[in-house]
């Protein structure tokens, strides 16, 4: 399977699936317009291994909520992720038994080289 969870909108998102050279072999689901599930999200948590490595602190509604001031739990980062999709790290590319979340020039990378061997 090869899954990708983007924002549409997003141009960082946008380059980065360019570079992977995203077809039609690619599920696609951007996360604006199709909410992820609890289902989508759990799976995304025990592949990553925890909500915190799928969990942006860089998203705009981090601080104006006050989440900056928190000590939040895996529970309430993941419940953050269900129910604002700005809190997701993007892109998230699930590709068979592996996960690649966010942008990091190191993730891309890895995610790149995951989708040409």
């Amino acid at each position: 399977m090869k899954k990708i969870y983007y924002l549409k909108t997003c141009s960082t998102c946008q380059r980065i699936m360019k570079e992977w050279n995203v077809d039609d072999s690619f599920e696609l689901q951007n996360i604006k317009v199709d909410r992820m599930t609890g289902e989508q999200v759990d799976q995304m948590i025990e592949m990553a291994g925890s909500a915190a490595a799928l969990f942006s602190k860089r998203s705009m509604k981090y601080c104006a909520m006050g989440l900056h001031e928190r000590e939040l739990s895996e529970s309430e980062m993941r419940q953050f992720i269900i129910d604002e999709y700005t809190f997701l790290s993007r892109p998230v590319l699930i590709l068979g038994d592996s996960i690649f979340v966010g942008n990091s020039k190191k993730v891309v990378a890895a995610a790149t080289e995951a989708l040409n061997a």
